[in-house]
């Protein structure tokens, strides 16, 4: 991060020295108690930290202060702090290294680009597991990697990790682990590379709305629609409008007389049909039409379904937003899915609710899954009684706001 203005002040009768730094919007120690990094938000971490230390080690320095809370955010720009720059070799006065991301030589006032290896190691397992390795300071025994963490994260921790500074691998070591390995991606909404889904991501997401407005308008129209509604009906959904010259095609197909046909049968010349500007059919012309047994009228359709056996999908009759932290919204990068479960019993009342698909963070999941217990829904029918039902939500965190997309899945 850029000094911007130092210089010396009194506080209180104390001298002091001050430094003025760029600001930064968020730094890496404020979002992992709220959730831990993606492996493309730790590669996209990674990356430009590799780049500062290796341009800071070339030149004889060290950074002697690594941890989540000096990776800072400034303009989506991933920067370390640089109030702790020190020259290779420095002596610091002898004081204990309290904290897990100090090497263990640091308490001896050794600073050595080893040492920022060492806190390298730290960050990388608390940024992936939210807390850092265990470790006992006083047996000088390794730290222990967890298990659960992905490769090459895990390998790269190991070799930073070793108590003996001689031991640990360089920084070129780990930029060749980051090359040879294939990084995998741990939600399903991860899709690509860090560096290759930047340009495209636009594209794709407008992809993802169109899918999923089509989605909703076909399941709507499945919804409302019955088997035993008439053909006009149909033609009048106002969904989805079509070119004129379409809708003239089918409104020119004769549809059921919903009067009482005339004595006349004859169908109405086809000269009258086409003096019709709107492409509209003539009144006249729907009672010429052959006599055809008239239909249940429209309201009445559903019941008749229901009482043929046919099940009537439920509705959704009021949406809960998760009750998310300001804080943990800035967090976000890019988008994620959380997908909840829920049991709607007969009354339309939420019964029980579960995490299907937890995503990356826990804290998003338990939100998603808390708001999902009190939505409401207009219950499911099946045999013209109200029945119970199953839906999975679908909720689309970013920081921009929430997307949720209710699919019924029973009956």
């Amino acid at each position: 991060m850029r000094l911007l203005f130092t210089g010396h002040c009194q506080i209180a009768g104390n001298p002091m020295i001050y430094a003025v730094t760029e600001y930064a919007e968020e730094n890496l120690g404020e979002i992992l108690p709220v959730r831990p990094l993606t492996t493309t938000e730790t590669r996209e971490m990674l990356d430009p930290v590799l780049d500062v230390l290796a341009y800071l080690h070339g030149k004889g320095f060290v950074h002697g202060h690594l941890k989540p809370s000096n990776i800072m955010v400034v303009n989506d720009q991933v920067k370390l702090s640089s109030d702790n720059i020190l020259a290779a070799g420095t002596l610091e006065k002898l004081v204990p290294a309290s904290g897990v991301c100090d090497a263990p030589e640091v308490a001896m006032g050794a600073i050595s680009p080893a040492a920022d290896l060492w806190s390298l190691g730290m960050t990388l397992v608390e940024a992936l597991t939210q807390r850092p390795p265990v470790w006992e300071r006083a047996t000088l025994g390794d730290p222990v990697v967890p298990k659960s963490m992905p490769e090459p994260f895990a390998g790269i921790a190991r070799e930073s990790l070793r108590t003996d500074p001689a031991r640990r691998c360089s920084l070129s070591d780990v930029r060749a682990h980051l090359k040879s390995a294939n990084t995998p991606h741990s939600p399903a909404s991860e899709s690509g590379k860090a560096a290759s889904s930047k340009f495209p991501l636009p594209i794709i997401a407008v992809a993802v709305l169109v899918v999923i407005a089509l989605f909703a308008i076909y399941h709507t129209r499945s919804r409302e629609e019955s088997p035993s509604q008439p053909a006009a009906e149909l033609q009048s959904e106002p969904a989805i409008s079509k070119p004129s010259a379409e809708i003239k095609s089918e409104q020119a197909t004769p549809t059921p007389a919903v009067e009482t046909p005339s004595e006349s049968s004859t169908p109405a010349p086809v000269a009258e049909n086409n003096s019709e500007p709107t492409g509209q059919t003539p009144a006249g012309e729907v009672k010429n039409e052959p006599a055809v047994q008239a239909p249940a009228t429209p309201s009445a359709a559903p019941e008749r379904s229901a009482a043929a056996g046919a099940a009537v999908k439920g509705e959704v009759a009021e949406r809960v937003q998760p009750d998310l932290l300001p804080k943990a919204v800035s967090s976000i990068h890019g988008k994620f899915e959380v997908k909840v479960r829920v049991s709607v019993d007969a009354t339309g009342t939420v019964s029980s609710a579960e995490i299907d698909s937890q995503g990356p963070s826990r804290y998003f999941a338990n939100a998603a899954l808390e708001a999902a217990r009190h939505w409401k829904f207009k219950p499911a029918q099946v045999n013209g009684q109200a029945a119970a039902s199953a839906w999975v939500l679908q909720f689309r965190f970013k920081r921009e706001g929430t997307e949720i997309t209710p699919v019924e899945v029973a009956p």
